[in-house]
């Protein structure tokens, strides 16, 4: 994984995208076992505690979970991931779709755009 970090925003929020990212996109397979924190921790050169509190929101998310003494894996529900998946692009899109009408382009605007590639 790529781990660049924004310095304006939290680096465990950083750090949950770029895994959900790492997911949605298929780099990290469903099923997958994840190093342990402290390994993970090292090459993203974060604190552990940093690491450890993003691990366990994705767990909270469904996009991982612990099986005792085996460790930590990407979750297996294809459901999920895919539902995910549709939410962070709606989101990116609105967000897109907000940026472009601050700059003065209509929905008219953007889909004749669109319709030029």
């Amino acid at each position: 994984m790529d781990w660049s970090f924004d310095e304006t925003r939290p680096i465990y929020s950083q750090l949950i995208e770029q895994f959900t990212f790492a997911i949605l996109s298929g780099e990290l397979s469903p099923g997958e076992k994840l190093p342990g924190v402290r390994d993970l921790a090292l090459a993203a050169a974060v604190n552990p505690n940093t690491m450890q509190r993003a691990l366990a929101e994705l767990e909270r998310s469904g996009l991982l979970y612990t099986r005792r003494t085996a460790g930590r894996f990407v979750t297996e529900d294809a459901v999920l991931i895919e539902q995910v998946k549709i939410e962070t692009a709606q989101k990116k899109l609105h967000a897109f779709l907000d940026e472009m009408k601050q700059i003065g382009f209509s929905s008219e605007d953007l889909i004749h755009l669109l319709k030029k590639e």
